[in-house]
């Protein structure tokens, strides 16, 4: 790729983020979340006009689906979220910036280093002033999705030991579930009683909701297929696509490790389901149970 061509591409990107910014912000009802992303969309632009300067000037337009796609998981996942993983790219295009600041005019070398000084810390810095109410509440949620998916798929695992059944698994899954949902939203709400900050009636909703949403997609495949590991193997898949999901939506908004709270999370999901299945089988066989006996 010669130097126009890196040029372009560059412009391109930054007139991308530029046009995500400023359609967030005429979205955005809250005064202090609007004014950060306005000021995001004003520095991109600036980044844009740098690089499209350098370029000759030609006729660049933003990637369309870029936007409408980043508008439409706004909806979906929040700004907090949308904006810390557009972000999350900037590293690539420090690095890209650095690689090729020695092949840029002289008299231009103080500006590219001023737009990488934004891309690396003035940006972050209006990018923590976000504020998002879902944000408060994440932490319930990932409560009900991460309990239901541990205490779900061990009681399936324990039934895989007693029963050939997938309907009695798929029906245990269900009604174990729906009582442990209720009981984990009421111990979200007395918890969130104490916190001046939330709300206890949305925060024993988003447990108890997310809670039975996990209960439904992990007894689901009982209901659909007929051989019982099979249907053990499909939710615990399930199970581990879940985790995945909610894992790195924390990892991108809290800035953890992915793979470390995957891990721990997947580790703890499958070593509930061994020993659930153990005593499973050891209770089968002292009591004689099987898909007969029921």
């Amino acid at each position: 790729m010669d130097n126009r061509e890196l040029y372009l591409n560059n412009a391109k990107n930054e007139l991308t983020e530029c046009v995500v910014y400023r359609e967030l912000a005429r979205r955005e009802k809250n005064p202090e979340n609007k004014a950060a992303l306005e000021k995001l969309s004003m520095q991109e632009h600036g980044h844009y006009l740098f690089w499209r300067d350098l370029a000759g000037n030609p006729d660049i337009k933003p990637e369309r689906h870029a936007v409408w796609g980043t508008i439409l998981l706004r909806d979906i996942l929040g700004i907090t979220f949308i904006t810390k993983f557009a972000e999350s790219h900037e590293k690539d295009s420090v690095a890209t910036y650095r690689a090729i600041l020695s092949t840029i005019p002289d008299d231009r070398k103080a500006q590219l280093l001023a737009i990488i000084d934004d891309e690396q810390s003035h940006e972050q810095t209006l990018i923590a002033q976000l504020k998002e109410k879902r944000i408060a509440y994440i932490g319930f949620i990932v409560l009900g999705l991460a309990d239901a998916i541990v205490e779900i798929t061990g009681t399936h695992a324990g039934f895989l030991g007693v029963t050939g059944s997938t309907l009695i698994a798929g029906v245990s899954g269900v009604i174990v579930g729906f009582a442990a949902a209720i009981s984990m939203a009421s111990a979200s709400y007395l918890q969130a009683k104490q916190d001046l900050e939330k709300s206890p009636f949305i925060s024993a909703a988003a447990t108890g909701i997310s809670y039975l949403c996990s209960v439904i997609c992990l007894a689901l495949p009982y209901f659909l297929i007929r051989t019982m590991f099979v249907a053990f193997a499909t939710s615990t898949s399930v199970g581990i696509l879940l985790i995945a999901g909610f894992t790195f939506y924390g990892a991108i908004v809290f800035d953890r490790k992915f793979w470390n709270e995957f891990g721990e999370a997947v580790m703890l999901m499958l070593g509930t389901a061994v020993a659930t299945f153990f005593v499973g089988t050891i209770v089968g066989k002292i009591f004689h149970l099987n898909a007969g006996n029921f």
